[in-house]
């Protein structure tokens, strides 16, 4: 075989390579549809409305075999700052996997850590101008806290999926660039039981004419986080708001 005709197959190898590589990962790095949702969060026994229906999840996980959920190679570091003794966002959607930063923007120290479902973690005691990272690889939510600051909460919500939007007050939301295929369709609200939650799962096609996702109505069930002990399981120190922390 001549130098030219083994450049040919070569060529005509990783052209075969790289079809099979585009369909065992489905048609995630192609174009696909941007989709609509509403969401209305109800009060449970009078379903009147409640006016900002803001920081509802949704995702879809492919269901196809062949075609597992699908993530940049080169994904964003997604960051939750802490100034004013407030994280901010207090809210953050993530993918599985990726790395969450917390620089302590304050002038004082901080420990950040979450024990409640989720990620679980604890970042130590770290002073003004530093950083810690955390990489979250477990799905669902993490309740995120300071261990010297009481008022200081937070929710990470990470999901099995690149495909999710956040609802805005109105209850708008948008998921975009979504392939053609058949998905699981997943909710989260903080606000929201678990058995509420898993009634809203439901298996969605998406298709070439798809533009929209079903209307969801979720039924607020208020969950009072803020009454949280500390890492050691103990109340807060009421000197916390000492100039020195």
């Amino acid at each position: 075989m001549n130098s030219l005709t083994k450049c040919s197959a070569i060529a005509l190898l990783a052209l075969s390579a790289s079809l099979a590589l585009g369909q065992s990962a489905g048609t995630a790095d192609q174009p696909g549809q941007a989709l609509t949702g509403e969401i209305s969060v109800v009060v449970p026994k009078s379903s009147a409305p409640v006016k900002d229906a803001s920081r509802v999840v949704e995702w879809l996980v492919p269901l196809a075999k062949l075609q597992p959920a699908q993530f940049p190679k080169t994904r964003p570091v997604y960051k939750m700052v802490q100034r004013d003794k407030m994280f901010q966002p207090n809210f953050l959607v993530v993918p599985v996997g990726s790395i969450v930063d917390f620089p302590n923007l304050d002038p004082w120290f901080h420990n950040v850590f979450s024990l409640y479902r989720g990620k679980k973690f604890d970042l130590g005691l770290y002073e003004a101008g530093s950083n810690r990272q955390v990489r979250f690889d477990r799905p669902g939510p993490s309740f995120i806290f300071c261990n010297i600051h009481p008022e200081m909460t937070a929710v990470v919500l990470t999901v099995d999926s690149q495909y999710f939007g956040v609802s805005d007050k109105t209850g708008h939301l948008t998921i975009s660039n979504v392939p053609e295929g058949s998905y699981l369709l997943k909710v989260w609200y903080e606000d929201a039981t678990a058995d509420t939650l898993q009634a809203l799962t439901r298996q969605f096609v998406v298709g070439s004419d798809t533009r929209s996702l079903p209307a969801i109505s979720i039924a607020m069930t208020k969950q009072n986080l803020m009454k949280h002990k500390n890492k050691y399981g103990h109340d807060y120190d009421p000197n916390a708001t000492s100039p020195v922390y």
